[in-house]
């Protein structure tokens, strides 16, 4: 995942913790925001509970910081409700929004910012790839 970031030139930070007991799994730096990343690998889809740990963490943070939540499995509509229906600074990407940018060759950077921009302008936290670059 870094070196990903790292091809994107988003100034990317591998896992760290911050203090103690809390981990990151990894930042990065995109349009003078701070991304706190969040990776999960699981079989089931993302539920609220875990959605709220990286919010808590983003609670105790400056407001220029974000979040980014990344799940192979995808997130459960509860879970998207949960944060639909509050302010959040949180973006949500599953596998395949991982997958889509590369094949089509669209650009990291853009393809999160623009989701950025339709989370603020919808309160959506999670709009798939296919649905901003049509």
């Amino acid at each position: 995942m870094t070196e990903l970031f790292q091809t994107y030139g988003v100034a990317p930070r591998g896992s760290f913790r911050p203090r103690p007991g809390e981990q990151i799994d990894a930042s990065f730096e995109l349009d003078n925001d701070t991304y706190l990343v969040e990776a999960k690998r699981k079989n089931e889809p993302t539920a609220a509970a875990v959605l709220h740990i990286l919010a808590g963490k983003l609670a105790s943070r400056p407001t220029w910081s974000r979040g980014l939540f990344i799940s192979d499995s995808g997130f459960t509509m509860p879970g998207l409700e949960a944060f639909h229906q509050r302010r959040s600074s949180i973006i949500c990407r599953d596998a395949f929004d991982l997958h889509h940018p590369l094949s089509r060759q669209l650009p990291l950077d853009r393809v999160i910012a623009r989701k950025a921009r339709r989370a603020a302008e919808t309160g959506n936290v999670f709009v798939p790839v296919r649905d901003l670059f049509p």
